[in-house]
């Protein structure tokens, strides 16, 4: 009886505890199954954030080098081509600015190419635009262009104006330079037929520098968008020029142009003892001057000596016959190669310009032996 009452109670007290640790073994490797599973995609998961940090911590940097490159670039074009426009600008500046103190102060200008020829330029009646000197316009222009090429370049405008405000400017100034210089040309070619005008040439070749600078500043596919804008432009300057000299210029010039005879203009100045001394030594050397009965440096040449010496000097009239379309120069003045009016030749030299009567002593050996 107590075996069989202690047999009973064995299964009993064997199969709870044995149920309860299989059920706590069972949840612990439950547990611990989750924990690694969890650890697992910890691990995957881990990982693969940190490639992708490391990804873009390589790829960051190297797109902004890539940007900083690409956008460093066109700076540097953009600062090269400020730096040579405010160098152009700058020669056009200085030139136009000597120019200017000519026209005002009514002196003769120094032509190393063409001799008198550039005088003949800017004393004619296209050397104006609305009673304004050219050579001064030229020079607010050229300097306009060269000052906001250095504030450009510097990355400081004033009044607020930003770097995109500042190339539009540029590039409406150096198209308006660049129809005018266009124009210019013409004028020069058709007016002034045989002329050459150094000081012109010149000032083209800085124009159409500056116009090209900017145009290439701007790239192809701006420059297209902005085409209306340059006709425009170009289209105002020639109306402007065209309307200014029509209504300057005579009426009469224009058939003078084509049909203009021969006359003499009486001179009002009288001699003095030097300088009739020094129109005969000019005659027993041979020396001549050659020019053009509508020439006004001939006549001003003429009127250093006056009256008196000037009958004196062997003078050679290159269009002896008036000057009509067509009419060519005569022989004796092409064969010594003239390129200007009035122009000397005195023992062998071929002097371009009107020339002081000192100039004349001293290269022609003239010794005024104490007359005065």
């Amino acid at each position: 009886m107590a075996c069989s009452a202690t047999l009973p109670c064995l299964p009993c007290s064997f199969t709870r505890p044995c149920t309860r640790q299989n059920l706590s073994l069972f949840h612990q490797r439950c547990d611990s199954f989750k924990h690694q599973r969890d650890l697992i995609r910890r691990r995957l998961v881990v990982p693969v954030f940190c490639l992708s940090n490391g990804t873009n911590q390589d790829t960051e940097p190297e797109a902004e080098s890539t940007s900083s490159a690409s956008s460093s670039s066109p700076s540097i074009l953009s600062n090269l081509t400020d730096n040579l426009c405010a160098a152009l600008g700058g020669v056009g500046f200085v030139e136009t600015a000597y120019l200017s103190y000519v026209k005002l102060t009514d002196s003769a200008a120094f032509c190393p190419i063409g001799g008198g020829s550039c005088d003949n330029v800017l004393n004619s009646d296209y050397a104006a635009v609305f009673g304004v000197p050219l050579p001064l316009i030229g020079m607010v222009a050229y300097g306009l262009v060269g000052a906001i090429s250095l504030q450009l370049a510097a990355k400081k405008l004033p009044f607020g104006i930003d770097e995109s405000d500042g190339r539009l400017v540029m590039f409406g100034a150096t198209t308006s330079m660049a129809t005018a210089s266009a124009y210019f040309l013409y004028i020069l070619n058709t007016k002034f037929s045989g002329v050459t005008c150094s000081y012109c040439l010149v000032s083209a070749l800085l124009s159409f520098s500056l116009f090209f600078a900017v145009l290439k500043d701007f790239g192809l596919q701006e420059s297209m968008r902005r085409l209306g804008s340059q006709i425009f432009i170009a289209s105002v300057v020639f109306i402007t020029l065209s309307t200014s000299y029509n209504g300057s210029l005579p009426s009469s010039q224009s058939a003078a142009e084509l049909d203009l005879p021969y006359f003499e203009t009486e001179l009002t100045n009288s001699s003095n003892a030097l300088s009739i001394s020094l129109a005969r030594h000019l005659h027993s050397i041979g020396a001549k001057m050659y020019g053009a009965f509508w020439c006004s440096h001939c006549v001003e040449q003429k009127e250093m000596f006056g009256r008196e010496a000037a009958k004196l000097l062997d003078y050679v009239e290159c269009f002896p016959n008036g000057y009509h379309k067509g009419t060519k120069i005569e022989k004796a003045c092409s064969e010594v190669g003239i390129e200007g009016f009035p122009t000397w030749v005195i023992n062998g030299q071929v002097l371009s310009g009107e020339k002081d009567l000192s100039e004349l002593a001293e290269i022609s050996g003239f010794k005024p032996d104490g007359i005065s």
